[in-house]
Parts: structure tokens; C-alpha cells; sequence
């Protein structure tokens, strides 16, 4: 028999060590940072507080988050609350993950207000346990949002095509003397 092999593992090994987690609502995010304590070394801390969902105060977050030193932030997709998060504090330069609700839901002991939400998604991320959703880098959503502007011009011209055929076909017969030939509208390419 071989002499075992002692091994030191902590229960729950950190992946990042300064975290930020934003519970959103439609006008305000509850935000949440765990960071080193300041005085207890191995100890964590976090700070809890609310910011409006605006340009302005979201950007603010942002520069205050990237001053501390924040490697990862977290956002739970809600709707498309969201968005204005996610952009605005990526446009500051930090790195920032959309979770699934429901993923971060599917956990046991989740809490169940505002202030706690914010709290558990900071602890999940800081422990590496909540995989990032999908969303496209800007160059691809700049890109997207031309196709789909192109795509809605292109179907409104040919609403309009077809309107304008609708309208002379319907008077048709005050416009066409006897015999007449039907007038066709062809498309531009």
C-alpha cells in the first residue's frame, strides 16, 4: 500500500478576486462589489448600493468600478433593462458578462430581495460559477443594426410599391380607356 497523498484545497476556490454585480430593474440597478478586506487579510467585503439607470450615472459606476480595480462584472439579463448597462460599462473599458436569470435562479439558496440578489450574483461570480450569455462585440452589432435598418427600408419600399399597384389596379377602370393594357410597376433593383 502506497502513503496517501495529503492535498489542500480550499471548499470554494475564488477565479476573481475584485467583482462587481448589478441586479437591474427597469429605472435602477442594485450593484454590488466584493472586494479584499481592507484590514482582515483572506476576509472579503462587500458594498452594496443603488445607481439610476442613466448615461450619466451608469457611466459614473463605470469609472468608479474601473478605478477599483474590478476585473469582472456581472449583469442578469431582465428584459432589455440590461442593455444600458452592459454597453455603457463596457464603453469603459471593463469586462462585463450577462447571465441568464434563470441560471443564476436555478442555484440553491438564492436570496430574494433587490440588495441580496446583487450580493449572491457577486458571489457566484467572483467563484466562477455563472456562464456569460452571447452577446455580440460592438463591430457585429453595428453591423446588425445597418442589416436590420436596410431589411425594414427594403420591406417599406415595397409596401409602398405594392400600395401604390393596389390603388391603380382598384382604378383601373377610370384610367385605361377600353381595350387599354394593364400598367405594371416593376421594382428598382
Amino acid at each position: 500500500m502506497s502513503k496517501p497523498q495529503v492535498i489542500d484545497d480550499e471548499e470554494h476556490e475564488r477565479v476573481h478576486e475584485r467583482v462587481a454585480a448589478v441586479d437591474v430593474a427597469k429605472d435602477s440597478g442594485m450593484v454590488c462589489t466584493r472586494l479584499p478586506h481592507p484590514s482582515r487579510p483572506g476576509a472579503r467585503q462587500s458594498t452594496v448600493w443603488t445607481v439610476k439607470a442613466r448615461m450619466g450615472a451608469v457611466g459614473k459606476l463605470g469609472r468608479q468600478l474601473k478605478d477599483s480595480g474590478i476585473e469582472l462584472v456581472t449583469l442578469e439579463s431582465t428584459s432589455d433593462y440590461w442593455r444600458i448597462w452592459f454597453f455603457v460599462l463596457e464603453a469603459c473599458g471593463l469586462a462585463v458578462q450577462l447571465v441568464n436569470a434563470a441560471q443564476a435562479k436555478n442555484l440553491p439558496g438564492r436570496p430574494k430581495t433587490d440588495k441580496l440578489d446583487a450580493q449572491w450574483l457577486a458571489r457566484l461570480t467572483e467563484l466562477g460559477l455563472l456562464r456569460a450569455s452571447f452577446v455580440p462585440p460592438a463591430a457585429i452589432r453595428a453591423l446588425r443594426d445597418y442589416t436590420r435598418a436596410r431589411t425594414r427600408l427594403v420591406q417599406e419600399r415595397t409596401r409602398c410599391y405594392q400600395r401604390l399597384e393596389k390603388l391603380l389596379l382598384r382604378h383601373e377602370a377610370l384610367l385605361l380607356p377600353d381595350g387599354g393594357e394593364r400598367p405594371s410597376i416593376s421594382l428598382p433593383s
